[in-house]
């Protein structure tokens, strides 16, 4: 099976969240689905529905954050000596030669991602474009709005 590239605080955030819905979520569940069954007939009632579809959800969230962490390759950029080339984990600073904006992505697994906080997936366009450069390189990216022309400013292993 294919290895899924994680952040060390990408792990964490899933563990976190494996622990809230094993420990917390799915006793409430199972509280709610007993006490919809001692309401009566199940087969009109739609608390009990409801909260056994609750079950479902939270049973496959489950499954689907072991199967990740069991696939997953952890990768600890601070333990890597940063010799100014972009890689996965990596934080680099942009010059957008377009807007004369600077911007700052971290490149990150396709779960982690989150653009409004500066967090773009590996298989994105950008950090595809990235990959494999170094500080003070010009790299075209192709995006949905066209083609931007980014200088890299920065490459940190935080």
């Amino acid at each position: 099976m294919q290895q899924i590239p994680m952040t060390v605080r990408g792990a964490q955030l899933l563990r976190e969240e494996l622990d809230y819905l094993k420990n917390e979520r799915r006793p409430e569940i199972i509280k709610a689905i007993a006490e919809a069954r001692e309401h009566g007939d199940l087969k009109e009632n739609a608390e009990y529905h409801a909260a056994r579809e609750q079950q479902g959800f939270c049973e496959g969230r489950i499954q689907e954050i072991e199967g990740k962490l069991g696939n997953s390759q952890v990768i600890d950029v601070t333990k890597i000596p940063n010799n100014g080339k972009v890689i996965f984990g990596a934080t680099v600073v942009l010059f957008n030669t377009n807007t004369d904006e600077e911007v700052t992505y971290r490149i990150v697994g396709d779960d982690e991602a989150d653009i409004k906080n500066g967090l773009i997936s590996v298989n994105s366009p950008i950090a595809r474009g990235l990959v494999g450069k170094e500080v003070d390189d010009v790299v075209n990216i192709t995006t949905p709005g066209g083609v931007v022309e980014f200088e890299i400013i920065e490459v940190e292993y935080v």
